[in-house]
């Protein structure tokens, strides 16, 4: 990987890290194509059960796009648009196939794409010291990188629209308040407690814990008569894994789980 985004696996967790500290972890084309590929490695390896995005240093976690590198040569509206969607926007469409726990750990600031960035993961857990916002208003455009989608989806379409036509930035305590995060930690804390609450995850029933995120964005986009016959065929699935008989028996037996090791012998036959 290169330098600008750094990946690594960990006892099932993938941890990837915007790293341009002196940009505030600003993305550049390079970094999208990184990004693209670590991603692509969460989904398809099998000891990768859940995934962690941060940023490097304690400034920002992602302020949006690096604006030297989009203004790089004038663009004319169709090249604008094929920019967006060749680069940047393959992040959400990979996010969107990639059915394992993503969690976004706010390191600091997050303005802009950089804020979209994290609204496309499933979490958010967020140091105390961040401010979080939808910035794109003030300097004349629109929210171009998800933010539209997802903000009204977590926060409601009144405080959503807010957030967007004042470009306001919020604080960690507020974001909570409104839901647009999940936890908030001191600044210290919050990659080990998200990389703990990740490991937790990785430790689950795996196959279960993916097909309930299937569900649950599908859901969105379902009547209630077919999100059940979804749910139906799902549950008819995972009632017959390992896992879930694993589950049964620890249950019934008193003890802690082992999943993983459940999930890796039905993953070998």
């Amino acid at each position: 990987m290169s330098d600008e985004l750094l990946f690594q696996v960990d006892d099932g967790v993938a941890l990837l890290t915007l790293n341009r500290p002196d940009k505030r972890n600003a993305f550049n084309r390079a970094m999208i194509e990184q990004w693209l590929q670590a991603l692509e490695q969460c989904r398809t390896r099998a000891d990768i059960g859940a995934v962690v995005l941060t940023g490097a240093g304690d400034r920002a976690f992602c302020s949006g796009g690096d604006i030297a590198d989009m203004n790089r040569g004038e663009r004319g509206t169709w090249s604008t648009k094929d920019y967006l969607w060749e680069a940047i926007h393959r992040i959400p469409l990979a996010l969107e196939r990639l059915d394992k726990p993503v969690i976004a750990a706010l390191n600091g600031t997050a303005t802009g794409a950089g804020l979209d960035m994290a609204l496309m993961c499933d979490l958010r857990f967020c140091a105390d010291h961040a401010r979080l916002g939808e910035t794109y208003i003030k300097v004349g455009l629109v929210p171009g990188d998800g933010g539209a989608y997802f903000l009204p989806r977590l926060v409601g379409l009144p405080k959503a629209l807010e957030l967007l036509w004042s470009g306001d930035l919020i604080d960690a305590g507020e974001a909570l308040r409104i839901g647009l995060v999940n936890r908030v930690y001191p600044s210290d804390t919050l990659l080990p407690e998200t990389l703990a609450f990740a490991r937790r995850l990785a430790d689950g029933p795996r196959r279960a814990l993916r097909l309930t995120k299937r569900t649950v964005y599908q859901c969105q986009r379902l009547d209630l008569s077919t999100a059940l016959d979804l749910v139906s065929s799902h549950m008819g699935l995972v009632t017959r894994g390992a896992e879930h008989i694993e589950g049964v028996r620890a249950f019934l037996e008193k003890r802690p789980a082992d999943f993983r090791a459940a999930g890796d012998q039905e993953a070998g036959q």
